[in-house]
């Protein structure tokens, strides 16, 4: 998603400005550092005598202060509406944002969470799972449009150009491993109908505004009746229903994708409601959505994520493209 994405940081580098900036907090919140996930940032457990909680190291240019603090402000209100997010800690300085600086190695910003107990939705009973994810989603949705910015808040724009464009967040589509000229042409053709299509659906405020912009079932926590909501770091300004799109991240062409959005629109109907212009541009965010993860396997080349989706990914990419011009329903590639 950057220049200096993941791959090009070796993890013991990280595991240092990790332990720098454990330095700057209090004795309660000192303990042993675990790598739990790296991929864009990297996380690590702090597992305290009595408690655990969560480091986020973020990664190298993708984010600046303001924006790390604009997302802390977001999971603020949420919290105070009653919603399960990640609450930060604020170091001995009283930051919730450390700054650690390693020398060769530049600067890193860190955040410090409290522990989220709980696991990933149950992957056996997905329809559920979708139905529970949609409610979810519908309930932020509420929140943003309701909630009064700080005039300070800044995130990133998640809108046509920002995703698709030559110099989108994620990278450039065309610089996708596997792809060959009849591919290109295919996704370049549907780059153009999505983009006059996101043209003419707009971006009124009742259709694009704060949005988590990554919130799949591996961004749920649950625990009996209770669900969590974690992973805001790509939370920014985008059309609502971008969400329900990047819940079916990576298996847009699974054969079960139609029931999983039925499920995902019965659950978010259950709190706010869609009229039929949000229905009706389903396909087109969805396609706009695996597009943008294209984007996002060119700049992460050669990574494991990348090399374990394989060149047949790239291929069902390319036919979601020719079916989405031609008209066709979601999930007909797999039925095709």
């Amino acid at each position: 998603m950057t220049n200096d994405h993941p791959s090009h940081t070796r993890p013991a580098v990280l595991e240092r400005f990790a332990q720098h900036a454990l330095a700057g907090y209090a004795d309660t919140y000192q303990g042993q550092i675990e790598l739990l996930v790296h991929s864009e940032n990297a996380t690590y457990q702090v597992r305290g005598l009595r408690q655990r909680f969560v480091m986020r190291v973020h990664r190298a240019g993708y984010h600046q202060h303001a924006d790390i603090a604009s997302e802390l402000a977001w999971l603020a209100a949420l919290e105070q509406a009653g919603l399960e997010v990640p609450v930060p800690i604020a170091g001995l300085d009283g930051e919730a944002i450390q700054t650690v600086e390693l020398p060769g190695h530049g600067h890193r910003y860190v955040v410090l969470f409290h522990w989220i107990e709980g696991g990933e939705p149950d992957q056996q009973q997905l329809n559920a799972s979708f139905r529970r994810l949609g409610a979810i989603n519908a309930h932020l949705h509420r929140h943003a449009r309701s909630w009064q910015r700080p005039g300070n808040f800044q995130r990133l724009t998640w809108n046509h150009q920002s995703m698709l464009g030559e110099h989108g967040h994620w990278g450039s589509w065309r610089e996708a491993p596997y792809l060959d000229a009849r591919g290109s042409a295919l996704i370049s053709e549907a780059v153009q109908v999505i983009g006059t299509r996101l043209a003419d659906y707009g971006e009124e405020p009742s259709r694009f505004g704060l949005i988590h912009a990554d919130l799949r079932l591996t961004n749920l926590l649950v625990q009996g009746d209770r669900t969590r909501i974690i992973d805001f770091d790509d939370c920014g300004m985008g059309w609502y229903l971008h969400d329900l799109a990047a819940a079916l991240s990576f298996f847009e062409h699974h054969p079960d994708l139609p029931q999983w959005i039925d499920n995902w629109l019965a659950g978010y109907s259950s709190v706010a409601s869609l009229d039929a212009s949000d229905i009706a541009m389903l396909p087109t965010l969805i396609m706009q959505r695996r597009l943008q993860l294209l984007a996002w396997t060119g700049t992460h080349r050669g990574t494991p994520q990348v090399e374990c989706l394989g060149p047949q990914w790239v291929e069902q990419t390319v036919g979601l493209c020719q079916l989405y011009l031609q008209e066709r329903p979601v999930g007909a590639l797999a039925r095709a």
